[in-house]
């Protein structure tokens, strides 16, 4: 989930406003830095054929940046065009560094801040704990056929809190290794930004579908639109982009957006390589997994394949402009919601098939309201439990916002009634 993309809400929402500009655009500097060492998921990735098949403190932060601009219901508003061009020395151009070199943006002008409005501050404090079984259930296998389907809502960075969920499943052992024999597991994108350990999260899943696909079983994973921005920022930089309201860039967006400094230091080819051939949608089950609550994946084909092969292909153009428009989509939200989501989710169905779309993106207490009234003030942190059935139960929401003190979601499919 992303602000700054020049988009706005598919539907008018009354109750979602902007998350404040993070701090450490003003006060750290151009990237957060996260002190402390990074510990490294258990043995290196070692699967075979092809190689592409966490900080100190680190709930004290800033407060989560979704991706609402100025005016939310302003389709054309984007928060990078005033103050002018603050993130480009006029007259010159960035392009596109080699893959081996870091980037460092340009400094933020004082006072400067996107935004105009702010939603209410939801500290995730040091309640966040998850105690495991250490005797956790695996799951059933069954005599023959695939094993049983899970998935996996957006992580952003938080490897321990993935960690306990897998754990909790007995999806993994205590050890961090595949422990699921047969079983089948998405994951629905959003792996880095906001959370001490991105890349930590993209080593453990890279590993585990090795160590699935040995055990008869298998590990993907889906392109969330942060993988998207990640590959933006380290591609393009600096670079101007048409923002359909001017020029962005998608350094500043990544920033804005939870850009971890030591996200980007460890960020490698094979971790590029690996995010850009991800596919961005799929069907398991009767299930229709996309990262995204939007239509927007109508625009680029009427069948699964068609889709993939669009964005895959988009991606490796390399054009920074295309690259941003596909970024700017899949930032939309709250299709299925609201008067008509029935019918948005309807329409996907009908093109894609399935009978249920699984997405993650928007955060469960948005999507039911409990956070983000007009009203402001500071907000308790949210209850989340359990994914999020709505849009006369065609959708299931798994983004159970581990970023505001909810959950970090692992659910078996299909759910229970």
């Amino acid at each position: 989930m992303t602000q700054g993309a020049g988009q706005g809400p598919e539907m008018r929402t009354p109750t979602v406003r902007d998350f404040r500009v993070p701090a450490y655009v003003h006060d750290a500097g151009p990237y957060a830095q996260s002190p402390g060492p990074h510990p490294q998921p258990p043995g290196p990735y070692d699967g075979p054929g092809d190689p592409y098949d966490h900080a100190a403190a680190p709930y004290d932060r800033p407060a989560d940046p979704y991706d609402q601009t100025a005016d939310p219901y302003d389709q054309a508003a984007d928060p990078y065009t005033a103050p002018a061009e603050p993130y480009v020395q006029p007259g010159t151009y960035a392009g596109r560094p080699p893959h081996d070199e870091g980037r460092v943006p340009a400094e933020v002008p004082e006072g400067y801040t996107p935004t105009e409005r702010d939603l209410p501050v939801i500290n995730r404090g040091d309640t966040v704990q998850v105690t495991v079984d250490p005797e956790a259930t695996q799951p059933v296998q069954p005599d023959e056929g695939p094993g049983p389907l899970y998935v996996v809502g957006d992580v952003h960075g938080y490897l321990d809190e993935l960690l306990a969920a897998l754990r909790e499943k007995g999806l993994i052992d205590a050890e961090g290794r595949w422990a699921a024999g047969t079983s089948r597991l998405w994951f629905l994108g959003d792996f880095t930004d906001r959370g001490p350990d991105g890349i930590g999260v993209i080593d453990l899943v890279m590993r585990l579908s090795a160590e699935a696909a040995a055990a008869g079983g298998y590990c993907k994973a889906l392109l969330g639109n942060h993988e998207l921005l990640l590959l933006g920022a380290r591609r393009f930089g600096d670079t101007p982009v048409n923002s359909g309201a001017g020029t962005a860039t998608f350094q500043a967006a990544w920033l804005l957006n939870g850009g971890q400094k030591t996200d980007m230091e460890r960020l490698q080819d094979h971790h590029l390589q690996w995010m850009a051939r991800l596919d961005a949608m799929e069907l398991a089950d009767g299930h229709l997994l996309v990262h995204s609550d939007t239509t927007a994946y109508l625009d680029y084909g009427d069948s699964i394949e068609a889709v993939n092969d669009t964005i895959r292909e988009a991606l490796t153009r390399n054009d920074p402009d295309e690259c941003w428009d596909l970024f700017r989509k899949f930032t939309k939200r709250f299709a299925f919601r609201d008067d008509g989501g029935a019918q948005a989710a309807r329409s996907l169905l009908e093109t894609y098939g399935g009978s249920r779309i699984v997405h993650g993106h928007s955060p469960i207490p948005y999507l039911r309201g409990d956070v983000g009234s007009e009203d402001g003030g500071e907000s308790s942190a949210p209850v989340v439990e359990e994914p999020h059935v709505y849009a006369d139960k065609l959708a299931i929401a798994m983004d159970g916002g581990v970023t505001m003190a909810g959950k970090l979601l692992v659910q078996q499919l299909p759910l229970d009634g």
